[in-house]
């Protein structure tokens, strides 16, 4: 059987995706799986097998009439059995009712947005973890009758991993430390290990630049490397250190354990990189406000961002040598810990 999905944003989601998707196929071998996406994204799906990626700019398919063309393209070309929803926007609805009365069968996720405006209600101080994002994408498939029990673990190959990477930007101001914090993490984390940078093109890559500049064995990475290139830096890590940020979900792509650091946001909400570990993330836990976003895209409730402003160097340091330690074998020393005081 062929299966087509689609999911055309954000980067973060669409590497969430790729995860399920190998994942699924690894259980699955007899059937095919076309993803349809952004071309920017298509290196997200390398080297999975049974998957063919279709890379489309979406804005050539404007209006009702450009995605009925796309749906024309899109049966005439792989002829699907089935059709998968992963994203469930205006553009994704029309093309599952253009599916459907041609007689595929169609399922779409369930986003859970009730149950998440009540995990970010202010008010509500009985905060329950949410299904994660990747069993939401996995209950697309399953409602289309297939089998698929996601394993929750990191599957990585890699025996000589060296170096950590460190990636201080997202894309909202509720989701990332004061750039002052992070450059003091950035400063400690290059005793132990050489440190790359990651960030986008523009005022990060210039921000990161003079960071190199100032950190020794450090180097920047921003707006320089494909993201073929990116994701096989980040597979050789020993460690990411990220926000709640899509560095995250392609440190999970990988295989590469990551430290993640939340604010606004929650991985209650289930937006958790694939297989990491609540033990490896960074919050403020007795702030009962939060979380008061699912992307960090909200103003603070408070005023004053203390979800993030009152996560110190060393709270992130001391989860690093944990996470470090594990991966390497072996204990850090202790001064590492306290030099971020």
């Amino acid at each position: 059987m062929r299966i087509l999905a689609y999911r055309f944003s954000a980067f973060g989601d669409v590497a969430m995706a790729a995860i399920v998707c190998r994942e699924f196929l690894e259980q699955n071998p007899e059937h095919e799986l076309v993803f349809v996406s952004r071309q920017n994204f298509s290196a997200l799906f390398q080297g999975i097998p049974g998957i063919t990626f279709v890379g489309i700019d979406i804005e050539k398919y404007r209006g009702f009439a450009g995605l009925y063309r796309l749906a024309d393209e899109l049966t005439h070309q792989y002829k699907p059995d089935y059709i998968a929803d992963l994203h469930d926007v205006i553009r994704t609805k029309f093309l599952n009712l253009v599916f459907k009365g041609r007689g595929f069968a169609v399922s779409q996720i369930d986003k859970g947005k009730k149950e998440k405006e009540h995990l970010t209600d202010v008010w509500n101080l009985d905060k329950e973890p949410l299904k994660s994002t990747h069993e939401r994408y996995a209950d697309v498939f399953r409602r289309l009758g297939f089998h698929i029990t996601l394993s929750h673990r990191l599957s990585g190959t890699v025996q000589h991993r060296n170096g950590i990477g460190f990636a201080p930007f997202a894309q909202h101001s509720g989701k990332m430390l004061p750039l002052e914090v992070s450059f003091e993490i950035a400063k400690e984390l290059s005793r132990v290990d050489h440190v790359y940078f990651f960030g986008s093109r523009g005022s990060e890559a210039e921000i990161l630049q003079n960071w190199e500049q100032k950190i020794p064995h450090s180097s920047s990475l921003a707006g320089k490397l494909q993201l073929e290139n990116e994701l096989t830096v980040i597979q050789n890590l020993m460690l990411m250190v990220s926000m709640d940020s899509a560095n995250m979900h392609l440190a999970s792509l990988v295989g590469t354990r990551c430290v993640s650091i939340w604010g606004a946001t929650h991985p209650y909400a289930g937006f958790l990189g694939f297989g990491q570990s609540l033990a490896d993330t960074v919050q403020i836990k007795d702030l009962t406000c939060r979380p008061c976003s699912v992307f960090g895209d909200k103003e603070c409730y408070r005023g004053d961002y203390a979800c993030l402003h009152e996560i110190s160097a060393t709270m992130v340091l001391q989860k690093v040598v944990a996470a470090y330690s594990s991966v390497a074998g072996g204990v850090l020393e202790s001064d590492f810990v306290t030099a971020g005081r």
